[in-house]
Order: structure tokens, then C-alpha cells, then sequence
């Protein structure tokens, strides 16, 4: 009995990491995946449709072909300049098309919100809608561009305009509109919902779409064990699929405390995928290690990578938080903050900008920033702990107080560095 007691004691503590977290992941599961050869950026579709269009051609559908496949690429390899060719089909189709000219509006529109160009994507979403054909697609466009604008109210008049609430389009944007309102249980039932759709169809692509975003959804409702799960079933079907490797990675890193396996598989990853929050996570993760030269040699690989012109504002966020986090370019940072202002007027938006005072001592301001466009208008952890730090300089203890109970139980999300800083406010 002694000997099975023992047995069972060592099985419980293989299970658990050194913080006493269950061990979720198995490398078994996902070592497949992790050696998959880079996808090509190539087909036989590409190349028929491309050798199609000729400088002054006319031969819309092959537009339409090869802008599909620029797609394909840039999400394959992360880089930059398959969205922009994407870009450059998709302007020429909307220029010369003469029938279907919405569907292309639209596409476009698609494409400047990959690229966070949100007020373009504004402005062929209304171009779609004067054409007056595919009423259901457009006003998912628009629903789409109001929540990235942060016109919250357009947005919900066209999500409820979608007059076939059962279908997957419905349910999905239903679902990020509960997930925006704070109501994390309603937007995982229409996620379930939008996912059962998926399988039924048995479209692929769908099915890829819904498992890695409920996943994400799982994650955050501290379900890791399904998040893991789904992140999984989206790699057996798409073996190239980053984003769900990534997910894997935080789940290593975040839950299970195990910041070396975290980074192999982010290493097997950008190997034939890169975008430069790749080298911010490797930073974050080094951190963790108290490895200071990886640390800077991450920070300054994402700073040479994001100098890429071809990102406009696409990094904008990302920035903001680099130089208010790894540096003391505060004016850099607010500079940058004032734009995405300009560019969106989200919670988001206006906590870079609130923080970017904070940093340069001007706490009252960013008190007044909170109040007016931040404070119940959000429920995002990252946004929540820089209002906490804000307020703990003004000296609202009740406030602090009040957060910081709800950020404890977002560490997961906020990752193991933030801790001790919750701990400390």
C-alpha cells in the first residue's frame, strides 16, 4: 500500500510544474508540426491566373485569383509584402471591374484592415454598400471597421442588421461584440455556436478560423486544458498555422512556467514564419530568465524589423509600449500615440496615449484621459493594470485596490512577468 501511495505521489508531481500548475502540454502532440518545411509561395492557381495579367489588363477574375493567393502567402510566411501585392490586385480589380465591383470594394476593405488602415477600409465599405449588392457581407464589413474605429454604436446598428442570426458570420461577430461588452460566458456559447457551424460545413478554413479564436476564448475563461486542445485540432488540420503554435507557446510559457520550451517552439516557428511581436515575446520570455542578453538581442531585432515602411501603422501599439517599456523615449511614444488617436479612437488607443503622459509625469492628464475614454469601456487586463499604475500615482488606493483583485486572476493572460508587479501595486 505504502509503495502504491508513493507511486501515485510521484505521478502527481510529474504532473505539476515547480508552480504548481498541472502540465498541460505534451511535445508528443505538436513535435510534428513543429518540422513542417515552409509552405510555398507558389501554385499552379498563381501561376495560371498571374500569367493572365498583363499591363494593361482587363482579366478581373485573375486579379481576384492571385490577390486570394498573395493572401494565402503573406499568411503562410508573415511577411509584409504578400499583403501589399494583395493590395496592389485588389486596387486594379476595383479600378477596372465593371460587374462584381462590391465584392472587390470589400476585399479591399479587408485587405487596409490587415493593414490597420482602418479609415480606408471605411471608405470601400461604404463604396460596397452604395452598389447595393451583398447587403449581409457589407454590413459585416462595416461591423468589423466600427469596432476597430471604436464607434461602437455603428457598430452594433450594422451587426444587428445582419438579418440571419443562426449563421456563421452572425455568430461570430456576435461573439466579439459579448467578448467587447466584458461578458466572456455569452461570447464563448456563440463561439461554440459559430464552431458547430464550422464542422458541419466541414470547410476547412472556417474550422481553422473557430478553433484557434475559441481557443484564445478558453484561454481566457482559464479553460487551458481546452484551449490546448483546440490549438491542437486547428494544427491537424493546418500544420503551417503559426498563430495556433503561438498559442501553444504562451500556454508553455504563461501557464506551465516552462520559458525553454516555450522558445522551441517559437524558434521552430520562425524559422519560416516571422512578424516582428515574435522578437517582443522572445524579449518578454528572456526577461522571465533574467537573460539580459537575449532580452536586448530580441528588442533589437524587433526594432530593425518593424522599421520596414511596409507596415505604415500597423506596429503602432506595439511601438508605444517598446519605448514606454524598454526605454525612456516618452515623447517618441506619445507622438506615436497621439497618431493611433488619430487613426482610431479606441479604449486601446487612449490608454497608449494616458500612458505616454504618465511615463512623462503628467499623471493628472492621464487621469482625465481614463475617466472620459477609458474607464468602463474596456475589460482587456494589459489596459487594466496601466490604470491601476496610474492611479496608484494620483493615490486612489480604493481604485487600485479594486483592480488589482481583478487583475490577479488575469495573470494567465498577462504573463508571468506582470506578477510581482501586480503584486507591488
Amino acid at each position: 500500500m505504502k509503495n502504491i501511495a508513493l507511486f501515485s505521489l510521484l505521478i502527481t508531481l510529474a504532473s505539476c510544474n515547480l508552480e504548481g500548475n498541472t502540465v498541460i502540454t505534451n511535445a508528443k502532440d505538436y513535435n510534428a508540426f513543429l518540422k513542417v518545411d515552409a509552405k510555398k509561395t507558389t501554385s499552379r492557381k498563381y501561376e495560371l491566373w498571374n500569367s493572365k495579367i498583363k499591363p494593361d489588363s482587363m482579366q478581373i477574375v485573375s486579379f481576384g485569383m492571385v490577390a486570394q493567393e498573395y493572401n494565402r502567402y503573406f499568411k503562410n510566411t508573415g511577411k509584409i509584402e504578400y499583403l501589399k501585392k494583395a493590395e496592389q490586385c485588389l486596387a486594379r480589380a476595383v479600378d477596372v471591374a465593371a460587374v462584381n465591383k462590391a465584392d472587390f470594394y470589400r476585399s479591399l476593405g479587408r485587405n487596409y484592415i490587415s493593414q490597420h488602415r482602418f479609415k480606408e477600409a471605411l471608405e470601400m465599405a461604404l463604396a460596397a454598400q452604395k452598389m447595393g449588392s451583398g447587403v449581409a457581407q457589407t454590413h459585416s464589413l462595416l461591423f468589423d471597421v466600427y469596432m476597430e474605429l471604436g464607434e461602437y454604436k455603428k457598430a452594433e446598428e450594422n451587426l444587428l442588421s445582419l438579418k440571419d442570426k443562426n449563421s456563421f458570420g452572425y455568430l461570430i461577430r456576435i461573439a466579439k461584440w459579448k467578448d467587447y461588452k466584458g461578458d466572456l460566458d455569452a461570447t464563448i456559447v456563440y463561439m461554440e455556436k459559430a464552431k458547430q457551424l464550422a464542422e458541419m460545413s466541414n470547410n476547412t478554413n472556417l474550422k481553422v478560423w473557430s478553433y484557434t479564436n475559441i481557443a484564445d476564448y478558453y484561454g481566457h475563461a482559464g479553460r487551458i486544458k481546452d484551449s490546448y486542445k483546440y490549438y491542437l485540432k486547428s494544427l491537424e488540420l493546418e500544420p503551417h498555422n503559426a498563430y495556433a503554435k503561438k498559442g501553444i507557446a504562451w500556454i508553455a510559457f504563461s501557464y506551465e512556467r516552462n520559458p525553454t520550451e516555450a522558445l522551441r517552439i517559437l524558434n521552430a516557428i520562425t524559422k519560416n514564419y516571422s512578424t516582428p511581436d515574435y522578437y517582443l515575446l522572445k524579449a518578454e520570455i528572456a526577461e522571465y530568465q533574467e537573460n539580459k542578453t537575449e532580452k536586448l538581442k530580441n528588442m533589437d531585432r524587433y526594432i530593425k524589423a518593424v522599421k520596414n515602411p511596409a507596415y505604415g501603422a500597423m506596429y503602432n501599439a506595439y511601438n508605444v509600449n517598446f519605448y514606454l517599456d524598454y526605454t525612456d523615449l516618452y515623447g517618441k511614444a506619445l507622438e506615436i500615440a497621439k497618431e493611433e488617436i488619430s487613426n482610431r479612437k479606441t479604449p486601446e488607443s487612449y490608454m497608449l496615449l494616458a500612458h505616454s503622459f504618465y511615463k512623462k509625469g503628467d499623471v493628472s492628464n492621464a487621469v482625465n484621459i481614463i475617466k472620459e475614454h477609458i474607464e468602463g469601456k474596456t475589460f482587456e487586463p494589459h489596459i487594466l493594470y496601466n490604470v491601476a499604475e496610474i492611479y496608484k500615482a494620483a493615490g486612489d488606493t480604493e481604485k487600485v485596490k479594486e483592480l488589482k483583485t481583478e487583475l490577479t486572476g488575469a495573470i494567465y493572460e498577462l504573463g508571468p512577468n506582470m506578477e510581482k508587479k501586480i503584486t507591488s501595486l
